[in-house]
Parts: C-alpha cells; sequence; structure tokens
C-alpha cells in the first residue's frame, strides 16, 4: 500500500481523543474520518481535532472507502461488536485495552479478522513504548543476571459515583480491566507464557472489583505479582528482579519516562526513555509499519497474545467472582 495510512476513529470519547492527539505525531498517519453514534458528536469532534469527515454511524465508518484502518476507541462492552463490524466492512483494526470482555468474544474477531486476512492488532501501547524496548535489551544482556520475577501496580483514587463507568458493571467497569490489564500485559511481554494464576479483590457496593491482586507462574520459573486498584494510588511501578540486580519502569510504569538500573555491587543509573507525542503514537506507527508491509499481526502484540491475555482475564474473574452482563 501506499506510504499514507488513512486512520479512522471509531467513538468520540476520552480515549478516542487522546489517540487522535497521539496519532498526529505519527509519520504518515491521516485522521481521514471519525465515527459516532450521532452526526452532531462526530462533527464536533472532527470540527475540533482537524478531521475532513464525520460519520453519524459506525456502520458509515466502516464502510468507507477513504479509510485503511480503524481504531475503536469504545467503552469496553462495545469492542467486540465494534470490531467485528469494522472487519466486515474490510477494515484493518486496532482496538483498544482490553481487547473484549472475554475470551469468547476474543476468538470471534480474531477468527473473522483472520478468515478475510486483515490486519489486527490489540492496542497495548506499553509494549511498543521505549522504556519497555530498553528494559527488554537489559534483561537480554544479562546485567542483571537471571530474572526470577515481575512486581508490577496499578492504582488511582476513581470517582465513587455509582452511575460512571468505572463502576458499572454493565460497562465493564471495575479495576481489573480497566488497570489489571496493565501489569497483566507487561507482565507476560517480559516473563512469557504463564503456568497458573492465583488472584484475590475486594468489591465496591455497585459490584466490581475496588482492587484486585494476583500472582502468576510463569513458564521457565518465574513469578509475576501484579495488583490494580481505583481505591488507592498506589507507587504504579513495575520493578523486574534477577539474580544480579533489578530495572525499575518509574511512575506510571505503562508510559515510563525513565527507567532505573540497580546492582548487587550498589551502583545504579537511571536512563531517560522519551516518548513520541502523548504515547499513543508508538502503537500508531506499529500498527501503519504492519499495513505497509503487508503484516496480518503484530510481532510484539499478536493475536494468540490477545487470546491468551482474554483466557487470562477469564480466570481471575472467575477465581474472584467478578461477572459481567456479556458472560451471561
Amino acid at each position: 500500500m501506499e506510504d499514507t495510512v488513512r486512520w479512522g476513529i471509531l467513538g468520540t470519547g476520552g480515549i478516542a481523543r487522546a489517540f487522535a492527539l497521539g496519532l498526529k505525531h505519527a509519520p504518515g498517519a491521516v485522521l481521514a474520518a471519525v465515527g459516532s453514534r450521532t452526526m452532531e458528536s462526530a462533527q464536533t469532534f472532527a470540527r475540533e481535532l482537524g478531521i475532513e469527515t464525520a460519520h453519524g454511524s459506525y456502520q458509515e465508518l466502516a464502510d468507507a472507502p477513504d479509510v485503511d484502518i480503524i481504531y475503536i476507541g469504545t467503552p469496553h462492552p462495545m469492542h467486540a461488536e465494534n470490531a467485528l463490524l469494522a472487519l466486515g466492512g474490510g477494515k484493518a483494526v486496532l482496538c483498544e485495552k482490553p481487547f473484549t470482555m472475554n475470551r469468547r468474544e476474543a476468538g470471534e474477531v480474531v477468527a473473522l479478522a483472520r478468515a478475510k486476512g486483515l490486519f489486527l492488532m490489540e492496542a497495548m501501547w506499553t509494549r511498543f513504548m521505549p522504556a519497555l524496548a530498553e528494559v527488554k535489551r537489559i534483561m537480554a544482556s544479562g546485567e542483571i543476571g537471571a530474572v526470577t520475577q515481575v512486581h508490577a501496580d496499578f492504582g488511582y483514587s476513581a470517582t465513587l459515583d455509582p452511575e460512571h463507568r468505572v463502576n458499572k458493571l454493565a460497562l465493564g467497569g471495575g479495576a481489573l480491566l480497566d488497570l489489571g490489564i496493565y501489569p497483566l500485559s507487561i507482565a507476560c511481554a517480559l516473563l512469557g507464557r504463564v503456568e497458573s494464576v492465583r488472584a484475590q479483590a475486594v468489591f465496591t457496593d455497585t459490584g466490581v472489583d475496588a482492587s484486585t491482586a494476583f500472582t502468576m507462574k510463569h513458564a521457565g520459573g518465574t513469578l509475576s505479582i501484579c495488583s490494580c486498584s481505583m481505591r488507592a494510588r498506589s507507587s504504579s511501578e513495575l520493578v523486574v528482579s534477577g539474580t544480579r540486580g533489578s530495572i525499575r519502569m518509574h511512575r506510571m510504569f505503562h508510559l515510563a519516562e525513565r527507567i532505573t538500573v540497580e546492582l548487587l555491587d550498589g551502583s545504579s543509573r537511571t536512563i531517560p526513555t522519551p516518548y513520541l507525542g502523548n504515547g499513543y503514537t508508538h502503537e500508531a506507527v506499529e500498527a501503519g509499519r504492519c499495513l505497509r508491509e503487508g503484516l496480518l499481526e503484530h510481532p510484539w502484540m499478536t493475536l494468540d497474545d490477545s487470546l491468551n491475555l482474554m483466557a487470562l482475564l477469564d480466570e481471575i474473574r472467575v477465581q474472584i467472582g467478578l461477572r459481567y452482563p456479556a458472560d451471561m
């Protein structure tokens, strides 16, 4: 395909706006269109972000001939339906995390993308950030010795409004899907396949998890210890530990601008890891590269990765007793 990648954005909420702003820093990316459930919302979004075409329905965006790839930035329970719609229109898809509400939905989306030969990727932006690339490089160098474990945490104090998305079961609320996906995904990216997981949680009055913690045993004998909370402003750091030292991704680890290496001999150094735009730029750049090169999935965030992550989230939810309408 041509060097220019023409993007459409499905949804006009806060995450869609953040991605649109990040896209402005991606070379060769053109924000060609936006689709919303109402024309008024689409036109307002288009006007504010300098987008040429506004569509008053998701279907119109999926059918638009001047769009190569659609970014899906709607609430969690809509991801599967929206991804299937976009793929059905012949569009490549970058779908915001969590990929879907459960492994069953994820399997349906992946099956359609594979059947139609279309690019599909979960928008787990941390996997494409310079900080993670530097962590992986240091791990591979042997500087911190044999890696034995990862500690990853993500927490903040969210609104207590029972009608807000994060507190509503019907909208996929709770700490696990909003925040826990970050430590889960990055622990798996660093340590590989999970053999077993154990989880516990504390719930809100609205029935979603306020805080969840889980440990995972990975193939090769490593452990990850992960936690997430929407009721605690935690350190939100990630630490990779080995036999000779550790690497710390500083707050907020999912978009860390620096990492620190500390060794047993007492030495330490901090490495700047600046990123483009607001951080979303890097995943957009990589998705665009895949389209130009004719790849159907990205090696750093494969479709099997997303399927496995959704299966792990399903297992964690079974263990803590968290069920959504999509499961029923």
